[in-house]
């Protein structure tokens, strides 16, 4: 039974920091109706707990990057391996959502992912407590999350004209959208339908619109206002307004905008050329303030200059961060000794990383090795698997077509379907270019006549259905 002295989760944070404490109720608000700032704001929670920690300890940082500074704060032992590794947990959600559709999150992982963020936060505090504070560890008890917030912040977008409300708005419209759409796509590519009215569409017309409405007044509604632009998520594109208001949110100091500026004088855009020095000012710039896709583009650029330290420099960083294209291209540095000395166990756990957050090349790359490996358990052949469906669902790959068909052929998952791999090498031959055509025709070869051997003395219904519509597939 509690008692009225007991503390509610909120008044127990502020009890820890008043300044965090204030974070931390408006993260929780967010959680239901916007995750994707709830996310965001827990990892500028685990940012300011970072600067709490170092302060009291005399502790100086060298890098404004959040992996380094936990890293720090682990090797001077102010904080142990347990606390460091909740922290990374914490910084690691937090990068999933500032870009959920990048790592194909439905909305209800988004939901789910936030609510447990706000459970880990709520874990460290306690661990910290009598560190930070000195006083033994008070009762609390968690209050439900509730809707408010998503009433308030409608409120005040379409009431009062708050530009910031009417961002946020945006932004929760634009991540449901951008969500959907892939969920659409690639139903869409699989089952080979006729591209159907999206949903996805409408969404991101309305969330055009709240960017629009908030352009005036608030930089990051304006970057996303040209991002919407650029894209025509209206359905008319206008790529020299959508660039125009990006550069403009950039010299505004928006980080997202300096990233995506950085990158059009990097490889060249509808309105400017190439010029690296701007590249680099403007990656840079955004890289100090943590922008991981900053950062791996800044080491491309170095990479493309063959300053091969330097790009491997800011790729590490990138990777530290949580960008999985970067790890997924850290592991290949890595096994190439480019940048530094070969390391194949360090390559090998960056790839296992990039993958298991969803990249689609080293999700293909895991699951390759996996089905190459005569000594795979159950599990990690189920694990490939499940990468390889992922990235046809996702990146549509032929080569991961062609991997699963196989497998599914010759039993290399604990069981046969000559169904599913007559299916996926057919659809890899619709897809394919000249030189996976030349991969797929003996393959196709040889599936045929491994279906037309069973057929000859098979003799059970359901198996002689199976046969005869996986030649059907091959016919």
């Amino acid at each position: 039974m509690w008692s009225c002295a007991v503390l509610t989760d909120v008044e127990f944070v502020t009890q820890f920091s008043a300044d965090l404490g204030h974070d931390y109720g408006v993260a929780k608000s967010y959680v239901r109706d916007v995750p994707t700032q709830a996310l965001l704001l827990i990892r500028s929670f685990t940012h300011k707990l970072t600067d709490q920690l170092a302060e009291a300890k005399g502790v100086k940082f060298d890098s404004p990057n959040l992996y380094d500074r936990i890293e720090t704060l682990n090797s001077k032992r102010v904080v142990d391996v347990r606390i460091a590794r909740a922290l990374h947990k914490l910084r690691g959600d937090g990068n999933r959502g500032a870009h959920p559709e990048k790592y194909h999150l439905t909305a209800e992982q988004l939901l789910a992912l936030s609510e447990k963020s706000i459970g880990k936060l709520l874990k460290l505090v306690e661990s910290l407590f009598k560190q930070v504070t000195g006083k033994p560890l008070p009762k609390y008890q968690f209050e439900p999350f509730d809707s408010l917030a998503g009433r308030d912040l409608c409120y005040r977008a379409i009431m009062k004209g708050d530009s910031e409300a009417q961002y946020l708005v945006g932004m929760s419209l634009k991540t449901r959208a951008l969500m959907q759409q892939e969920q659409e796509q690639a139903i869409e590519e699989l089952d080979d339908c006729k591209p159907q009215e999206s949903g996805s569409s409408e969404t991101l017309i309305k969330a055009q619109y709240w960017f629009a409405q908030a352009s005036a007044k608030d930089m990051n509604a304006l970057h996303e206002y040209g991002v919407a632009l650029i894209h025509g998520y209206d359905g008319q594109a206008d790529t020299i307004a959508g660039e125009q208001a990006i550069t403009q949110a950039a010299q505004a100091g928006v980080p997202n905008a300096m990233a995506l500026l950085g990158y059009f004088y990097l490889v060249g855009s509808e309105t400017l050329t190439v010029d690296l020095a701007k590249a680099e000012e403007y990656l840079q710039r955004a890289a100090d303030l943590e922008q991981s896709e900053a950062m791996a583009n800044l080491g491309v650029l170095f990479y493309q200059q063959g300053d091969l330290i330097k790009a491997n420099f800011f790729i590490s960083q990138a990777a530290n961060a949580g960008f999985p294209h970067a790890q997924f291209h850290l592991a290949l540095m890595l096994a190439n000794g480019e940048g530094a000395e070969v390391d194949m166990l360090a390559s090998e756990r960056w790839m296992k990383e990039a993958a298991e957050q969803g990249q689609v090349d080293a999700m293909l790359s895991r699951a390759q090795a996996i089905l190459n490996d005569d000594s795979s358990a159950t599990n990690e052949l189920a694990l490939a698997e499940k990468y390889l469906r992922e990235v046809i669902k996702y990146g549509h790959s032929v080569p991961a077509m062609i991997e699963l068909s196989i497998a599914l052929a010759d039993g290399m998952l604990g069981r046969i379907d000559v169904v599913t791999s007559s299916a996926l090498l057919k659809l890899a031959k619709e897809r394919a270019n000249e030189d996976e055509l030349a991969v797929i025709a003996p393959l196709w070869d040889s599936l045929l006549q491994q279906v037309e051997n069973v057929l000859s003395v098979a003799t059970a219904p359901d198996e002689l259905n199976s046969l005869e519509r996986a030649k059907e597939l091959l016919s």
